[in-house]
C-alpha cells in the first residue's frame, strides 16, 4: 500500500479570463521508504502539485478541483484544515526548490530553525 497516493488531481486558478489549468489530471504513488522525484521546466506545475498536496496553496484563487490526495488512508484533498495541518510536518514535509536562497549556509541550520520557531 502506497503511503501517498496522489490520482487524477486537478487545481485550476480562478482569473479575470477564466480558469487557469495548473494541475491538470496528476497520480502518482510513493511507497513508505521510498524516493520521488518530480522534475519538469518551469511553469509546468511541480510547485502547485506540491502545494495542493500540503493544503498551502492559496485560496482563492487557487482551488482543487478534483482528485484525491490520500496520505496514509486520510484524503487530504478532503480532510478539514485542521486535519491537514496536523499531518504538516510531521507526517510530511516540504523541501523549497531552492533552499539556498531560504537558508543561510554560514549560520548552522539549527540556530536558523530555533530562530524560526
Amino acid at each position: 500500500m502506497a503511503l501517498l497516493e496522489v490520482r487524477d488531481l486537478r487545481t485550476y486558478f480562478k482569473v479575470r479570463e477564466g480558469d487557469v489549468r495548473a494541475v491538470d489530471g496528476v497520480s502518482f504513488e510513493v511507497e513508505a521508504g521510498k524516493t520521488l522525484s518530480i522534475v519538469g521546466e518551469s511553469g509546468c506545475g511541480k510547485s502547485v502539485t506540491a502545494l495542493s498536496i500540503m493544503g498551502l496553496i492559496p485560496k482563492p484563487p487557487a482551488r482543487i478541483v478534483s482528485g484525491s490526495i490520500r496520505f496514509d488512508g486520510k484524503d487530504l484533498a478532503k480532510a478539514s484544515k485542521r486535519e491537514v495541518v496536523a499531518v504538516r510536518g510531521s507526517g510530511i514535509g516540504l523541501v523549497p526548490q531552492d533552499p539556498m536562497s531560504n537558508l543561510n549556509p554560514v549560520w548552522k541550520i539549527g540556530f536558523q530553525i530555533r530562530e524560526t520557531l
